[in-house]
């Protein structure tokens, strides 16, 4: 897919490497929006630590460091996933619904075939070119792009 549009040339991108980007951080979405945090507690019990010599001059706070990984942690995730529903809505209307049927669910059970058989009413061929275009857009927007090096 080389196509030069106002004298920009769109890049050829490596098109297995692209897809498997894509599909890893669309995976990572879904995985983020299902599974809950887990936060961390912080340990009541004393416990001997042998120390031996070395800076005198650090402290530990581990509640501190505890809430500080809570809340950084969640907001990173949250962070995320708001990035990749901003990409796949600057999609087109088309190209949208086969992604947020496909990988944004929270069923893992949706097969390619389901998609477009059941909701897009599409070819299998015209599906898959569908996703193909849906996942390159993907790639440029999120920064994920594999550039297919020249030879």
């Amino acid at each position: 897919m080389k196509q030069v549009l106002l004298g920009f040339e769109l890049p050829e991108l490596d098109r297995k490497r692209t897809q498997a980007a894509v599909e890893d951080a669309l995976e990572k979405y879904q995985i983020f929006k299902t599974i809950a945090f887990e936060e961390r507690e912080a340990g009541i019990t004393a416990g001997y630590n042998e120390r031996f010599h070395g800076p005198t001059n650090v402290t530990s706070d581990q509640t501190a460091d505890i809430a500080t990984h809570n809340i950084d942690v969640q907001a990173q995730r949250r962070s995320y996933c708001e990035r990749i529903e901003r990409a796949v809505s600057k999609l087109a209307p088309r190209e949208r619904l086969l992604i947020t049927e496909r990988y944004m669910t929270e069923d893992d059970e949706v097969f390619d075939y389901m998609v477009y058989n059941d909701i897009l009413r599409v070819s299998e061929s015209k599906f898959y070119k569908m996703k193909w275009r849906a996942f390159y857009k993907l790639a440029l927007i999120l920064k994920i792009e594999v550039v297919k090096e020249k030879e």
